[in-house]
Formats: structure tokens, sequence, C-alpha cells
């Protein structure tokens, strides 16, 4: 079970090295997919949500930059403070929740949700709230959450292969090979990386002049508080942010053997949400599937995965500077590459998942949990990564009783 550590600790051994001595093949190829993936993932959400909320040319800059600022600069701190790492950013799903209620509210009202579901993860972490969920939740059950959560992504690899088989091809024949050879200075993705960039390079299909730039804005937004909209975007917004990402990703972190610092990354996500808040953002994470490419196998020694995360950082950093031409950098990459890219790099972890969620006593409520996940249900605007955890829970504890109580005992 996750044993988070406490405000001022760290992890044995951090800070006493460089990180540039930890540098290595598998980090760095783990840390550019999961740029790649917060560029090519993330932007064309983005994108449509502004343009579905019918925002102005500025204020849709705006939301951009800040949540990709924040993201960048507060994963930095947080993955060189405490050695593993910790992306949190910017939460797709509450954007799209966001855009489904854009015909009821405005982007004032919006704000104003924010900054008060902010404020609520704030005294969440401070209360301890998050940890004692998390002793509630079992590993199997989150686990398997994960996993339907992520299934899609990862077959989406070999759905590509309809659109761009070369490209795709050859990076699913770079990663194999790349595994085959168990070299250390070729990691799987980097092998499906330069495979699969080469071919699309040799047929045409890489175009760098595509790209443009100019300077970003950040324009505060005077929020508004309407009491309705603060008890329906609100209240879903923090169950989306803490029971779909922060759960989800904290659970991941744990089963690959971390002790993430529960409490200051709840705190810090409420005071992300707030600063996001303030220039028309909205609510922060931990970024799951950041989480999952960049502490997952495939990332090397558990101990210097961390370096990854700083490279993906650095990434989002650029990513937010671009924020005003940030579709432009679609057009580098033929498409379908990333996305295969993206869902190479969950391969391994989305096995280490299953294994964790089948190779238990909670089998039948980790099951329904993945079942429930994959079948991307929503119910109450609510998607269906928390609706996994409360149907596999409510499982285990009809038809696991022992065993679940047991996993309470060990918590």
């Amino acid at each position: 079970m996750l044993k988070p550590i406490g405000f001022d600790a760290a992890l044995p051994g951090a800070g006493r090295r460089s990180w540039f001595a930890d540098v290595n093949g598998a980090n760095v190829a783990a840390g550019m997919t999961a740029g790649l993936f917060y560029a090519f993932g993330a932007i064309p959400v983005h994108l449509d949500a502004m343009a579905s909320l019918g925002l102005s040319s500025r204020a849709a800059v705006s939301w951009f930059f800040v949540t990709f600022m924040t993201s960048a600069l507060g994963s930095l701190v947080l993955t060189l403070r405490y050695r593993m790492p910790l992306p949190i950013g910017w939460s797709i799903p509450a954007l799209v929740f966001l855009v489904g209620a854009g015909n009821r509210y405005s982007h004032a009202e919006m704000a104003g949700a924010c900054l008060i579901a902010g404020a609520m993860i704030i005294a969440m972490g401070l209360l301890g709230v998050t940890e004692r969920l998390l002793r509630w939740l079992p590993l199997p059950i989150i686990m398997g959450m994960f996993a339907g959560n992520v299934i899609g992504i990862a077959s989406g690899a070999f759905k590509q292969l309809e659109s761009q088989p070369l490209v795709v091809g050859a990076a699913i024949a770079g990663y194999v090979a790349a595994r085959a050879g168990r070299r250390n200075w070729c990691p799987p993705m980097a092998g499906a990386f330069v495979a699969g960039l080469l071919v699309a390079a040799i047929t045409r299909q890489v175009q760098p002049d595509a790209f443009t730039w100019s300077a970003p804005v950040a324009d505060p937004i005077r929020p508004q508080f309407d009491p309705v909209g603060v008890v329906a975007l609100a209240v879903p917004l923090v169950v989306i942010g803490l029971g779909m990402g922060g759960v989800q990703g904290l659970g991941l972190l744990a089963g690959e053997g971390y002790r993430p610092p529960v409490r200051i990354l709840t705190v810090w996500m409420g005071v992300t949400t707030l600063v996001n808040a303030g220039f028309g953002g909205h609510v922060a994470t931990i970024q799951n599937n950041g989480v999952a490419v960049l502490g997952g196998l495939e990332a090397g020694p558990r101990d210097q995965r961390y370096v990854g995360s700083v490279i993906a950082s650095v990434l989002a950093f650029f990513l937010a500077l671009c924020a005003a031409t940030a579709g432009s950098l679609l057009a580098i990459f033929p498409a379908g590459f990333v996305p295969a890219l993206a869902g190479l790099a969950l391969l391994s972890v989305l096995m280490d998942a299953l294994r964790k969620a089948t190779q238990t006593t909670l089998q039948t409520g980790a099951f329904f949990a993945l079942a429930i996940a994959a079948s991307r249900v929503t119910l109450l605007g609510v998607g269906a990564a928390f609706w996994a955890l409360i149907g596999g829970l409510a499982v285990s504890f009809c038809l696991e009783r022992p065993a679940l109580r047991q996993a309470w005992q060990g918590a």
C-alpha cells in the first residue's frame, strides 16, 4: 500500500549527487516521449476546447500559456526536490468537463469555480484527506482502474498502422528490435523513436518549416462566483482532479515502489489551480500518462527515472512559450507517429499494472475497475476513472470482504 512521506521528507539519497550523473538513454527517451505526448496529445484537445468555448484569441492563449507554464515549473521543482517523476499539470478530463458546461456558464464563472476548487484541494491536502483516501483504496483496484484507463492508448499504437503503416510499422519494429537487443545505450523507446523518425524523414513526412512562433500572453481574469455554478462546477472539478488524477497517479507511483509526498503534492495541485484560474486556466492534477511513461520500467533504473521528468518539464516549458502558435507544432511530424510512440511507451507499465491487478486476492474488484475504466462511461458529468474506483471498491466489499478488510488493516 501507499505509504506517503511527510512535508519535509525526501527520498533517501536525494540531493547527494548531480542529476547529470543519472542521465541515461532510457530516461532521456522516456522524457522525450512524454514531452511529445504532451504536445500532440494535449494541444489538439486544448485548441478544440478553446474553439468550442468561443474564447477570444488572447483569452485562449492565456489559458494555454498559464496551464503549461505552471505545469513545467511545478514539475521541475518537485522532481528535482524529491528525485522521482512528479509531473504536475493540466487535466484533460477537467477541460472536457468545462467544455460541456460552456453553454451554461461564462469563462469568468468557470474561473471562479476553479478558484473555489483550488481552495478545496488545498484544504483537503492540509487535512490529510488524500492520504486517508489512498489508504482506503487498495492498490490492485487502483492498478485495475489505471490499466482500463490506458489500454486504449496502448492499443492505439497498432491502430495507427491503418493510416501510417510505414512510419508506425518502423516504430514498432524499432521498439521490438531494441528490446530484443537488451542494450543500455539503446532502450526500446529510443529504438522506436529513431526508426519511426528515420522512415518519416525518408518519406518526406517531417516538416520542420511548418513551425512558426510569436510571443505568448498572460491576461488576468476577473472571476465571477455564481452559487449554482460553484456547486455544479467546483465539486466535480475537485473529484476529477483528485479522484481521477491524483489517486491514479499516486497509486501508479506507489506500484513502482515510490513513496510520493502526498500532502505536498495535493497542496501544490491546489495552489497551481489557483494560479491557473487567475489567468483563465483550469484545475491542475498529476499527469497520469506522464507518470506512466516517466515512472515505468522502460524509463530505466527506478532511482534515475526522475531525469525523464526533468526533460519532459523542459519540453512543457517550451510548449508554454509556443502558446500563441501551438497549432503549428502539430504539422511537424506525420499524424499517427506520436500516438504510436505513446502507446508503445505504455506497454510495459500496462503489463505490470495488469499483473498487480490480477495476481491478488482482490481480483474481482480490480477487474471490475478495469472494465469500468475501459468503458469510458460518464455519469453525472464525472468520467469513468472515478466510477471505476467506486465500482471496484463496492464489488470487493460485496464479494471479497475478508481480503479487502486485510488490505485495509495493512494500509
